[in-house]
């Protein structure tokens, strides 16, 4: 990501959109040190494992659903690409060409779309 001033490139993002599967202690300190903010749903098992210790149990970690549903919506769009076989098992071995199908299998979904539409 390139610096609007002098200095340093930034090297770090803002924040981390992750699921359920990246919800663990060592993750959220890591972010935490590093001052990168985290969405991440936590599991129900330590949602009920922090309810039983009570007051030891700490607070439940920030959640926001608004920005992890934008996560949601982009991982869907992904997926939708990835019914494409070439997209999905990516053949071709120049990245131009891969970019290629990308913005072909982009277009076509397009087109699909725009003909469900009532």
């Amino acid at each position: 990501m390139p610096r609007l001033g002098a200095g340093r490139p930034k090297s770090r993002p803002d924040r981390v959109l992750a699921d359920k599967a990246y919800t663990s202690r060592a993750n959220r300190a890591y972010l935490r040190r590093r001052g990168i903010k985290a969405t991440i749903p936590s599991k129900t098992d330590q949602d009920a494992a922090r309810r039983r210790k009570g007051s030891a149990g700490g607070r439940p970690p920030a959640f926001d659903p608004v920005i992890y549903r934008q996560r949601h919506a982009v991982e869907c769009g992904i997926n939708r690409l990835k019914r494409h076989r070439a997209v999905a098992t990516r053949y071709d071995k120049l990245a131009v060409r891969y970019e290629a199908t990308v913005h072909i299998t982009t277009i076509n979904e397009w087109l699909h779309s725009l003909r469900d539409r009532p």
